[in-house]
């Protein structure tokens, strides 16, 4: 990972394994830190905040400006962590693969585009990335249950937290199949291209049990992340 997207692959898995453990859950999914500073997310933790009379931005216009705000502050939180933490927890193999991968692309663009025009190519394409993955992470997690940790099993905890996106040709590719995102949950692990082979079984599981399976075309989830946030 270090070597191919200049990220210490310590780094993600100490965040993913958190999300994944408690997704969704205020204090324990890592996910959530942006609320309340840039964002007020779930309806329980938006009261609070009204009760206590705490704001510290204009919630009521954050439908707005989410498409700016959530990907242009974590590009640089990506750009600043994945230095700071291979540095703070002594990963020196990692920090140096990320410094060279970083010396790798400035020696083969800057010769062919000038550093002007390597600098816009190259913060240009870390924004449309970082705007990717904030639209296709949040739009199975924002529109779901948000609260602080009640303890709940494991399966119910997270169905509660996620939901799926329709499966076609286009939503599969332009997700990395992460539309299957509560077989994602349940199976970290498993190939994402095999995530459509245990959704019927996992979608029957669910109704043996009386857990809501949710699933939404695409438009409607990014729809949702609007609505709720």
């Amino acid at each position: 990972m270090g070597v191919v997207k200049g990220m210490p692959a310590t780094w993600w898995n100490n965040l993913h394994f958190q999300h994944h453990a408690k997704p969704n859950c205020f204090r324990k999914d890592p996910d959530l830190n942006m609320h309340p500073i840039v964002f007020a997310l779930g309806k329980k933790l938006s009261a609070e905040l009204g009760m206590k009379k705490k704001k510290f931005m204009p919630y009521n216009h954050q439908h707005k400006y989410f498409f700016i705000t959530g990907p242009g502050l974590l590009l640089p939180f990506f750009q600043f962590s994945v230095f700071y933490f291979p540095i703070k927890r002594k990963e020196w193999l990692e920090l140096a693969l990320i410094v060279t991968y970083n010396i790798r692309v400035c020696l083969i663009y800057i010769p062919l585009m000038g550093f002007k025009c390597f600098m816009a190519y190259y913060w240009l394409s870390r924004f449309l990335e970082t705007s990717w993955f904030t639209w296709v992470s949040q739009m199975n997690h924002i529109p779901m249950q948000i609260d602080y940790d009640k303890n709940a099993d494991w399966l119910s905890m997270q169905l509660q937290a996620t939901c799926n996106v329709d499966q076609s040709f286009f939503n599969d590719w332009f997700t990395g199949h992460l539309n299957f995102q509560i077989e994602h949950h349940l199976f970290p692990t498993m190939p994402r291209h095999n995530y459509w082979k245990v959704a019927p079984l996992v979608k029957s599981l669910c109704a043996k049990h009386g857990i809501a399976y949710q699933c939404k075309p695409l438009f409607t989830a990014f729809g949702d992340i609007l609505q709720y946030v």
